[in-house]
């Protein structure tokens, strides 16, 4: 059966980077194996995929990369082990993508977010498709890519999510340049590369989740290198402009920016706070921690 033109079946996830912002953690692992409690922050964005209606989970890694390769496949000897100590085997098994359903390929250079993108085209071949960055941890319901389907299925082009952020801070995002809204739906006639805050268009950052026109790969092959020499995904989305229809939806959840230490320890307390097994306990020690005098909190740190 041949997928329309608006159906979302594949997902890209870009996990090459170094994770140079949490060594000595990710010296020896990848960052997007860290975990938010008790599941690494790529298996998150996997299960956001996967309640999306994605079938196809595509990975673009480096070296020392194999460890999410691992957590995505059987493993054999620890479900041995958790057989003979009568254990449930579900918790390392139930959340498997099918047989078939996983595939990988190398970003052999870190060349930045567009040609990671550019990297898996072979893989999504000429239909739209999804990007999740794991780094970006999405929290509500319905889950972020499932709203953005949905609002895909009606606007088709490219999509991307988008949030307010402070005007000081437009120097790390892409920013749209927005010509009309929809409700939590914007119409954008272009986008800018992490522009200083006098050059801002708009305070609507660009996060980590993506619905792309398969159109963007021959762009992507073309564009020139941009912004710290790296070929830059919004360099691909700007040229498409007037092309393409070119959206920013901002998605009804909470994002955590697990790419930075505080967002990442802030995720943590977030997810275990949703938790019935931990939250009570969680809940406890923080009010302990808050409460206690700077003197003693500084002797525990």
């Amino acid at each position: 059966m041949v997928p329309s033109p608006k159906t979302v079946r594949k997902a890209v996830f870009p996990v090459g980077g170094l994770g140079t912002r949490f060594l000595p953690a990710t010296k020896a692992q990848p960052k997007e194996m860290l975990p938010v409690v008790d599941k690494p922050l790529v298996h998150y964005a996997v299960e956001e995929a996967r309640a999306a209606g994605i079938e196809q989970f595509i990975f673009v890694t480096g070296r020392g990369k194999a460890a999410i390769a691992d957590h995505f496949d059987v493993s054999y000897e620890l479900k041995h082990q958790l057989s003979t100590r009568s254990k449930e085997a579900e918790v390392i098994e139930d959340w498997l993508p099918d047989p078939g359903q996983v595939c990988f390929t190398r970003q052999q250079e870190p060349l930045g977010l567009g040609h990671a993108v550019w990297c898996a085209r072979h893989l999504v071949g000429d239909e739209p498709f999804a990007v999740l960055l794991a780094d970006d941890l999405m929290l509500g319901e319905p889950p972020c890519m499932r709203q953005m389907v949905d609002a895909y299925s009606r606007v088709g082009g490219n999509l991307v999510c988008v949030e307010n952020v402070a005007p000081a801070f437009t120097s790390r995002y892409g920013i749209l340049d927005v010509a009309g809204e929809d409700g939590r739906l914007v119409r954008a006639r272009g986008i800018v590369e992490k522009p200083k805050p006098s050059r801002a268009p708009s305070t609507l950052g660009v996060v980590g989740r993506y619905i792309l026109h398969p159109g963007i790969f021959n762009v992507l092959e073309n564009v020139e290198r941009g912004t710290g020499g790296e070929i830059q995904l919004t360099d691909g989305l700007l040229a498409m402009t007037g092309t393409v229809p070119f959206h920013g939806l901002r998605c009804d959840a909470r994002r955590f920016d697990c790419g930075d230490k505080a967002g990442f320890v802030v995720a943590n307390v977030a997810v275990a706070l949703e938790r019935e097994d931990i939250r009570d306990y969680v809940r406890e020690q923080l009010e302990a921690l808050i409460g206690a005098p700077r003197s003693t909190r500084k002797a525990a740190g």
